[in-house]
């Protein structure tokens, strides 16, 4: 009896395997990831020669700062490289999406560290799986911070639900023997927003830490 081969479906073997990269995203869902591939075939050789080369350029020159643990395409960052901004003051951040989003403020001058996570224990993510241990080494010892600098303020500005308070307290813990002032963002009813649409947790923070006008 003829042995009957499986379909492999309307597309070439190159545009299914495409499809499956795509597919890989975080976000991306099967149907996303056909048309993206069916746009990468519309495109011109010369807009999907960019495409490729782009991803191959951020995997080769993109890296983590070796202070701040920042992606960066030199070393140190061009934050901790900054002679302008306080090396004495570091913000304390989850991901470095987190940083983007605090430097588009442009409230902050000092420098940042990127914990790369939080602690989440009913997930596996303990005190080894994010970079707490080059906070401290940043904290105890000034020839690794940026530029030489002793730190005198340490600012959490970590999400505010369980994981990011807990990892919070581990840090602020972590640093308590070492006398430097650890802070967090002031939190509570943010601008613009009323007070109907706020929840317990948000409305506890602007109570506790209300301030005089």
């Amino acid at each position: 009896m003829r042995r009957v081969e499986p379909e492999k479906g309307p597309y070439p073997d190159s545009v299914n395997r495409l499809v499956d990269a795509f597919a890989t995203l975080p976000g991306i869902g099967r149907r996303t990831a056909q048309r993206l591939a069916f746009w990468v075939l519309k495109a011109s050789k010369d807009e999907a020669g960019a495409l490729a080369e782009a991803i191959t350029r951020v995997k080769s020159s993109v890296h983590h700062c070796p202070i701040c643990w920042n992606i960066a395409d030199q070393s140190p960052c061009r934050i901790c490289a900054d002679a302008s901004r306080d090396a004495s003051v570091i913000m304390v951040v989850e991901q470095p999406k987190d940083l983007v989003n605090l430097e588009q403020t442009g409230m902050f001058r000092g420098i940042y560290h990127v914990l790369m996570g939080r602690l989440d224990p009913l997930d596996g993510v303990g005190p080894d799986s994010i970079t707490a241990g080059d906070l401290l080494a940043r904290v105890s010892d000034p020839s690794r911070n940026a530029r030489g600098t002793a730190v005198s303020e340490v600012v959490l500005a970590l999400n505010p639900d369980m994981e990011g308070d807990t990892t919070g307290l581990y840090i602020a813990e972590l640093l308590s023997s070492t006398k430097i002032q650890v802070t967090r963002l002031a939190r509570g009813l943010p601008s613009g927003s009323q007070i109907e649409f706020a929840n317990r947790a948000a409305l506890s923070d602007a109570i506790a830490l209300r301030q005089p006008i």
